[in-house]
């Protein structure tokens, strides 16, 4: 977004033309627009609270698939926008801030990757949905973190695989089905914050709760975790188990609908090695209730791919949902 100032000064709502009741103004929107506002758990609770569906990347792009809105305002990040504009190439798709990125995406470079997997040409390339448009071009199928398992686990045993970007969800992955994969070495920067000793300090402090871990997480975070799962399979925890306390080591967007969910529950955020807000997303978070209004007022800034890596990249997708 550019930076607006006026007489030597930052701008005011005012200024930017921004309502005061911007969930007013973002419901007449969706009705003028025939639009319809995604949103991952990982976006602040504002945004979460205006969206007509939340979810995790799986759900999303399960969404985006059988939306019939004109318009999908995606709030969330650039490789989830880019799935929705795969699945819907004639929609008008918007993200509410370009630079709302990916660590593990960016971990990932195309052209690196076309090397490495000419270098096994024997392999079919299972790829994590956080992934550029790109990458998903040059793969046989699209997982998420809830239904990796499942897939790897369809795949005839004999046939090698290279699972990308994500080693830690690729490590889980090997564990559960006892595959051997041939990982990429990528990783995401939140998920790799959280620290072992400090997260063995909190479960001291609060030994009632349980600890509920993304498997993007890394290996000695994940082995304490007394339960492992997506962020949809977290949230569905929380509600199922009979604790009372929970310590959530992953992005910590998905607490607010977990504190929705199971208002007389304790969720507890991990924290990460320092004393930072590591734990929160900064791409994530680089979308506000603000910029989705203004995206959908200007209808911009608009998702758009070139029309071979569309077509390309949506076979993985579609093997993903068929296979889900």
């Amino acid at each position: 977004m550019p930076v607006f100032v006026t007489a030597n000064r930052s701008a005011t709502q005012a200024d930017l033309g921004i309502p005061q009741d911007l969930f007013a103004a973002i419901e007449r929107l969706k009705r003028d627009l025939n639009a319809i506002v995604l949103a991952h758990y990982y976006q602040e609770a504002d945004i979460q609270d205006v969206a007509d569906y939340i979810g995790d990347s799986l759900g999303l792009s399960q969404k985006a698939a059988e939306t019939d809105a004109e318009v999908i305002v995606f709030a969330g990040v650039h490789f989830m926008a880019e799935t929705a504009k795969i699945l819907n190439p004639d929609k008008l798709v918007l993200l509410p801030d370009l630079a709302a990125g990916c660590s593990l995406a960016d971990s990932c470079p195309p052209e690196a990757f076309a090397t490495f997997k000419a270098q096994h040409p024997d392999h079919i390339v299972v790829s994590y949905i956080n992934c550029t448009a790109e990458i998903k071009a040059m793969s046989d199928i699209i997982c998420t973190s809830s239904n990796a398992v499942k897939l790897v686990n369809q795949i005839p045993t004999m046939q090698p695989i290279i699972f990308a970007p994500d080693r830690n969800l690729g490590r889980y992955v090997m564990q559960q089905t006892g595959r051997e994969l041939l990982l990429w070495d990528g990783s995401c920067m939140v998920h790799e914050t959280f620290s072992e000793r400090k997260l063995v300090e909190l479960k001291v402090a609060h030994p009632q709760a349980e600890i509920i871990a993304h498997p993007e997480c890394e290996p000695p975070v994940l082995a304490h975790a007394d339960f492992i799962g997506s962020t949809t399979a977290l949230l569905n925890y929380s509600q199922r188990s009979p604790s009372q306390a929970f310590i959530v080591v992953t992005e910590a967007g998905i607490i607010h609908q977990m504190e929705k969910a199971v208002p007389g529950k304790q969720f507890i955020p991990a924290p990460p090695m320092n004393q930072c807000a590591c734990n929160e997303c900064p791409h994530m978070r680089l979308n506000t209730l603000e910029k989705l209004y203004l995206a959908m007022k200007h209808q911009s800034p608009e998702i758009t791919l070139p029309e071979a890596i569309q077509k390309a990249a949506l076979k993985p997708i579609q093997r993903m949902l068929a296979m889900s």
